[in-house]
């Protein structure tokens, strides 16, 4: 068997199914998944940025980056989402997700607790962007530069999807929120400054962070296409 299992635990009176493991079944058809008996594994429960496997790697005021890895095998503690959260995924347990974004903005409205395991064979990965704040309403904030259409676009996030040949780099980019760069197939990209400096980034799952007003350009420093996907939190 292969895929991710979860465990739900709704507050009463709900019938709304969330959370990222449901996401990864709508996303993934082919991906299995089963829901976990209510008796096992009883144990403690904790806020979704306090759970093991979901490392806090950024914090910047209401906002955390998550580096969410499961491995074969494991499985999650109980843990609650109660904010709206961006996932950009990057292996599903069965192989490269080709990094798929989606959101769930409803968990500030009602909260979910459940826990996820991987079955396998090989690594669950996402990078979630976590907002704790009351997010921007209208289009008075959009980024300068970008030639894309946001592939998700609510309250308290944005996020773009871009596409670079060899060689090929965007035009200056400068964001009116602070912005998540993810990338999300095999490669080589260069994420620079003005003045020079910047991050490289080389494989799957590597990412970088801008804060709100500063300048770059994302440049395909390999010789085959890559992905990568540009995440603002508003």
């Amino acid at each position: 068997m292969m895929g991710v299992m979860t465990r739900r635990f709704l507050p009463s009176g709900s019938v709304r199914a969330g959370g990222y493991a449901s996401a990864v079944r709508m996303l993934v058809p082919f991906l299995a998944g089963s829901v976990l008996p209510a008796t096992a594994f009883a144990q403690r429960t904790v806020a979704v940025h306090d759970e093991p496997h979901h490392r806090i790697v950024l914090e910047k005021g209401p906002l955390r980056v998550l580096d969410i890895q499961i491995i074969p095998g494991d499985t999650t503690m109980d843990h609650t989402h109660s904010s709206p959260i961006l996932y950009t995924y990057i292996s599903l347990g069965n192989g490269s997700a080709g990094g798929r974004v989606a959101s769930n903005t409803e968990y500030a409205e009602v909260p979910l607790t459940h826990r996820v395991s991987n079955a396998g064979p090989s690594l669950f990965r996402i990078i979630a962007l976590l907002h704790n704040g009351r997010g921007a309403e209208g289009d008075g904030d959009l980024p300068v530069g970008m030639k894309v259409e946001p592939s998700v676009e609510n309250r308290w996030f944005r996020s773009y999807r871009l596409e670079l040949a060899p060689g090929e780099v965007t035009e200056t980019l400068r964001h009116q929120n602070d912005a998540l760069i993810v990338q999300v197939t095999a490669g080589r990209l260069e994420v620079t400054k003005p003045n020079g400096f910047g991050a490289e980034l080389m494989k799957e799952g590597d990412w970088t962070w801008r804060d709100a007003g500063s300048s770059y350009v994302i440049r395909n420093a390999g010789s085959t296409p890559v992905s990568v996907v540009v995440n603002e939190a508003r």
